[in-house]
């Protein structure tokens, strides 16, 4: 959506204010996980606090739960969970005085201890929340997220300054949110996360979602590689016959080390065997396909998007969760 963020997160100059983002259409299904990637200042948190009523759009329309989640916010609020970036706990409380304090706000919450035992918290339940490590006040963001056992759950890099372990163990809590149908709408800065979870992703560029799709639909658009090393003297020039497939050749102290770029990796794969024979030795020989990381880095790198601003309003985008 067309939003003026008020401290220009995401965003580009418009006039006299910010355009944080800049016109997406965004639907998201009961029981689905949607991740939002984006390299900072891409738009996702701008994105998030206008699906989430915190903020108005300028332009379009946003449904959440069959409602405007701004103008309807008492009748959303109570059927959504929250994970912000940065909670500002009060220091002085403990584990269990917060959470209770928040229980009490909710209409049919899950019971205190159950939930911090979910998300590994239960032994530090009688710790004031300034003692807490940044990793430990994450986790007691995301118990209050999931207390009021929301419809939809909105996890702003939930995982940022975990463990592996912890890290793991939050996935796992997420899977139980989407095997009770909860809607999960995730931004993370770890690839990974979104690969393992994600049902569809959106990569988001300069205010926009410019890829989006599950990670198959997205990792298909990506050639894969095939890297190896050959001695010095070979000549390599017989790979160019290799039809659609990209030759990158970096020297490296004595040797080359060759990469081939292709679509169609085991055609490619099979004529440089044949190619190399029982004469010539590929050293350090790997096929890697095409990744999450590649389509990403390659959106992150690109300036060649449209940034024209359409003010076509009988055709204004949605988004809908």
């Amino acid at each position: 959506r067309r939003y003026a963020g008020p401290n220009g997160r995401g965003a580009r100059r418009a006039g006299q204010g910010f355009e944080a983002v800049r016109g997406i259409d965004l639907t998201i299904r009961r029981g689905e996980l949607y991740a939002l990637l984006g390299t900072n200042g891409a738009g996702k948190t701008s994105s998030l606090e206008v699906i989430e009523g915190l903020a108005r759009p300028t332009a379009g329309t946003v449904q959440l739960l069959g409602h405007d989640p701004y103008a309807d916010r008492q009748l959303v609020r109570p059927r959504i969970g929250i994970m912000l970036q940065e909670a500002g706990f009060p220091g002085a409380l403990t584990v269990t005085e917060l959470a209770r304090t928040w229980q009490r706000l909710l209409i049919d919450p899950r019971p205190v201890d159950d939930v911090l035992e979910q998300v590994g918290l239960a032994h530090r339940r009688t710790v004031a929340i300034a003692s807490l490590s940044g990793g430990e006040q994450r986790r007691l963001d995301l118990a209050l997220a999931i207390m009021g056992r929301p419809e939809v759950i909105f996890l702003d890099e939930p995982t940022t300054g975990l463990d592996p372990q912890s890290r793991r163990t939050t996935w796992e809590l997420i899977r139980g949110l989407l095997a009770e149908q909860t809607s999960v709408v995730l931004t993370t800065h770890y690839l990974e996360e979104a690969e393992v979870l994600a049902d569809r992703i959106g990569i988001m560029h300069d205010g926009r979602i410019v890829r989006e799709g599950t990670l198959a639909e997205i990792v298909k658009t990506q050639p894969s590689q095939i890297s190896f090393s050959l001695d010095a003297g070979v000549d390599e020039s017989g790979l160019t016959r290799f039809a659609g497939a990209a030759l990158h050749i970096e020297e490296r102290a004595g040797h080359r080390r060759l990469r081939l770029e292709t679509f169609d990796p085991q055609r490619v794969v099979g004529l440089l065997l044949s190619w190399a024979g029982d004469q010539i030795h590929l050293t350090d020989l790997h096929v890697v396909p095409g990744s999450l990381e590649q389509a990403f880095l390659e959106v992150a790198a690109s300036t060649g998007i449209d940034t024209t601003d359409s003010t076509d309003h009988e055709n204004q985008p949605e988004m809908i969760a």
